[in-house]
């Protein structure tokens, strides 16, 4: 059996908080593990500006609502499930993704949970500390191969625990520091790479 593991933001829909940003023109809320790859210091970067400019999660989840998976993430997904069991691996919230879920067919999706007080986000509450390698780790003990797909800094871990990984449209930094994986730019070039992977492990 093979499991498909991919990250969601940069890979199956736009970045969140970059959607945000633009919406609201906080310029700092367009940072992303891209570009900060400590997560605990991005996300604490984040609560201390939607506190300082007084945004709600409601406010937030407006934005969301009006976002849609990216072109051709759909019909990808379709393919993958129609191949190997299908895992989102994300660094988003249930509070924000939902929605999204909803618009690809309601993969399964293992990712953390804000802490919300009165309509504010105040803290974040992590499912378990490197949950991406954690959860790759987690399949190989029930003899499960996996074959995982991501974009960014905090994908590396995932990409690296599996059988094969795939960076997913990588920015430039990522490419030049993690050589080791093939990069896909289009969903077509994706199914190719997941052929390859996947063959390989017969």
């Amino acid at each position: 059996m093979e499991f498909a593991c991919l990250d969601l933001e940069g890979v199956l829909v736009p970045e969140i908080w970059i959607n945000v940003a633009e919406r609201t023109g906080i310029e700092a809320l367009r940072l992303t593990t891209r570009d900060i790859p400590d997560y605990d210091q991005l996300m604490r970067g984040r609560l201390a500006l939607l506190d300082q400019h007084h945004l709600k999660l409601s406010d937030i989840q407006r934005v969301i609502a009006a976002m849609g998976p990216l072109e051709g993430a759909g019909e990808f997904l379709d393919w993958l499930r129609e191949r190997f069991q299908v895992v989102i691996l994300s660094d988003t919230f249930y509070e924000f993704a939902l929605p999204l879920m909803r618009q690809l067919g309601w993969p399964t999706l293992f990712c953390h949970r804000l802490d919300v007080v009165d309509d504010r986000v105040v803290n974040y509450i992590l499912r378990q500390a490197d949950a991406k390698r954690q959860a790759v780790r987690a399949f190989h003990s029930l003899n499960v191969r996996v074959i995982a797909a991501g974009d960014s800094y905090n994908d590396t871990a995932m990409l690296a625990e599996a059988e094969a990984g795939i960076l997913f449209r990588p920015p430039q930094n990522v490419i030049d520091e993690f050589p080791q994986f093939p990069i896909a730019r289009t969903f077509d070039e994706m199914r190719e790479e997941f052929r390859k992977a996947s063959l390989r492990q017969l």
